[in-house]
């Protein structure tokens, strides 16, 4: 979305080290993992999973086809939390809350626990302004947010529209499927779920792959995360109960589990700090040094060559 009306919400990234660390900040004990694939053997090694954020490209729509809601419909009577976007750019935060505010029992720190506790009752206009009038939330937010190094104001360059992404849910709540969007005026209903095998995962990939094949072939303009429990824990526990157990086939292959997670987090750290980072003058030095040395012109074309390798890796995973 763009900046305007922001109220001081800065964009996020669709990243899961940036919504981990957001989870962290609400002391909420979960983590959020990339999906590449809604394949069964995917979303199973997940497990459990709490709900699935979902970023796709924004498109505004017309009042024709605001009840185009795939097999869903609107939910008046929503039996849970639910607020409405009332800023730009915080879509990404109240998605992770509306997710939040429909996990029973739900581990939090006093300050969203709070803010829980004082929009109970409220409607989803009310709940959506008073969540994104909390100004440490906010801070939490924007905390993750890349720094604005750079102003084109004053320099009466034509505007140019920029494309906007917007995240979304999936949850279950009482036995069914649910969609909330911010920007819809209720959550969408699509349906039952069997509560055996894969639970309601699996009417939740029907869901979002359909809603995926809309797209055209090779899109890439979507990206799926999910919000689970972190195993770091429940690994610990078990390393504990095998120890002594040397050659062990379980508690080999825990070990590596365990040593990619702590891997990832250190990864997920070092990104985050980066984030903070006003990298502007590191990057105009490099070019500067590398224009000077003649090199500028074959270092954007590697670059170019390394875009396009990613790209291709991706389009072959979604594909």
């Amino acid at each position: 979305m763009s900046d305007e009306d922001s109220s001081g919400w800065q964009l996020t990234e669709s990243d899961p080290g940036v919504f981990t660390e957001l989870l962290k900040r609400l002391g909420v004990p979960y983590i959020v993992d990339d999906l590449y694939s809604l394949d069964p053997e995917s979303l199973a090694a997940l497990q459990p999973i709490h709900a699935l954020i979902f970023l796709f490209k924004w498109l505004p729509q017309s009042p024709e086809d605001e009840h185009s809601l795939g097999a869903g419909h609107y939910d008046l009577d929503f039996p849970g939390f639910f607020a409405h976007q009332t800023v730009n750019n915080a879509c990404a935060t109240l998605a992770v809350v509306n997710a939040l505010g429909n996990i029973p029992s739900l581990p939090a720190g006093p300050q969203f626990e709070d803010l829980m506790n004082f929009t109970t009752g409220m409607d989803p206009q009310t709940c959506g302004m008073a969540i994104t009038s909390a100004d440490w939330l906010r801070e939490a937010h924007n905390a993750l947010s890349p720094p604005s190094a750079i102003s084109l104001d004053g320099l009466d360059l034509p505007k140019q529209s920029e494309e906007a992404y917007h995240f979304i849910v999936y949850l279950p709540v009482l036995g069914s499927l649910y969609e909330l969007d911010g920007l819809k005026p209720y959550p969408v209903r699509h349906g039952g779920y069997d509560e055996s095998g894969e639970g309601w995962v699996k009417k939740a990939r029907e869901v979002i792959e359909s809603r995926i094949h809309t797209y055209p072939t090779g899109a890439l303009e979507f990206s799926l995360l999910a919000l689970r429990d972190d195993p770091i824990p429940g690994m610990r526990r078990r390393l504990d109960a095998l120890q002594g157990s040397a050659g062990d086939a379980e508690l080999s292959d825990l070990m590596n589990k365990f040593s990619n997670e702590n891997s990832k987090r250190e990864r997920w750290a070092f990104e985050n700090s980066s984030r903070r980072h006003n990298h502007i003058g590191l990057v105009h030095a490099l070019l500067l040094a590398l224009a000077k040395a003649g090199q500028l012109d074959s270092a954007k074309a590697d670059a170019q060559r390394v875009m396009q390798g990613r790209s291709e890796k991706q389009r072959a995973m979604h594909s």
